[in-house]
């Protein structure tokens, strides 16, 4: 059962014309192809354990918790490499003795952490589960790249998973999870290299009927149509692909979920952004049918879904 939601923005909110300021660009450029008007950048003295332990805090906050068993982290941008990010962020949490490890799966990283979360609940290994998505993409983005610097933004957001019973508000009631190595290189960091590369027109051909395809089986896998889905939460890649993926699915806008415009992507965690985003403007009420997708890197693709919860969201 999803039972806290917890969100984490860095304060400074870089604009459109600020970048258009060093780039051969323009606010209309950007906007009119991705849907983004701002994104977040972290200081240089913020990283990203910072970002996931503000948000992993909120969302105990949110639950009414002081601690859980086990802090899932799905990053690409680890302060290190070595240790894991998660341990570190119990720790900041104050959960020393809680286990910790990362997640790695690029932009589907929250939904492979909230399958992997759950899953973990459901065999009894654990009672409570946090899943935090958390990404400083402005550390692996190249600032003189026009065509992924205006994309990328940084930012996390948690939530806490618990033992519950039934299919009622909360209840995760499935995911469906998929790879395929051969696009490997469409999405890359590659050895020797500091800065993220995207091949993004092959990225969006590929995006858009992978995401609807995962979308519609974990529909159907729990007994509903996508007109039975009252609200798609998809990853905020490019508003594009939202809309694109939202037509196959045959949903009207009113359904669809997006804050793009006001964050840019932020990879791992868009998804849990997007979900506080859209519960604080009551977009989202107690019994929900919810539809989350995700694509990104590797490649990997997966959706989950869910009975939206009786919860507010707070902001680490």
């Amino acid at each position: 059962m999803l039972v806290g939601l917890g969100v984490c923005l860095p304060q400074r909110s870089v604009t459109n014309d600020e970048l258009a300021q060093r780039l051969d660009t323009s606010h209309e450029w950007i906007h009119s192809r991705t849907g983004i008007e701002r994104r977040h950048f972290a200081d240089a003295g913020t990283g990203t354990v910072d970002l996931a332990a503000a948000a992993g805090t909120a969302a105990l906050k949110s639950a009414g918790r002081s601690s859980c068993d086990l802090v899932i982290v799905a990053t690409t941008t680890p302060d290190r490499t070595c240790p894991a990010t998660a341990p570190e962020v119990a720790s900041a949490m104050g959960l020393p003795s809680a286990a910790g490890f990362d997640l790695s799966a690029v932009c589907s990283g929250f939904v492979y952490g909230l399958s992997v979360g759950a899953s973990m609940i459901t065999s009894g290994a654990f009672r409570s589960v946090m899943v935090i998505g958390a990404e400083r993409y402005s550390a692996i983005v190249d600032p003189d790249d026009r065509t992924t610097a205006v994309i990328f933004g940084d930012g996390a957001g948690a939530v806490l998973l618990e033992q519950g019973e039934g299919t009622g508000p909360g209840a995760v009631l499935g995911t469906e999870l998929g790879s395929d190595g051969t696009g490997r290189d469409l999405i890359t960091v590659q050895p020797g290299e500091r800065y993220l590369s995207m091949r993004g027109r092959d990225v969006y051909t590929r995006a858009v009927p992978t995401m609807a395809d995962s979308a519609r089986r974990v529909a159907h896998a729990v007994g509903w149509g996508t007109e039975d889905i009252d609200a798609f939460v998809g990853h905020q890649a490019n508003l594009r692909i939202l809309k694109s993926v939202a037509k196959r699915l045959g949903l009207p806008d009113e359904r669809v979920i997006s804050n793009i415009g006001e964050v840019g992507n932020t990879a791992a965690a868009s998804i849990p952004l997007a979900l506080a985003w859209a519960a604080d403007r009551n977009r989202l009420g107690p019994g929900d049918r919810v539809v989350l997708t995700a694509f990104g890197g590797g490649l990997t693709w997966g959706s989950a879904a869910l009975h939206w919860p009786d919860i507010r969201p707070v902001h680490g």
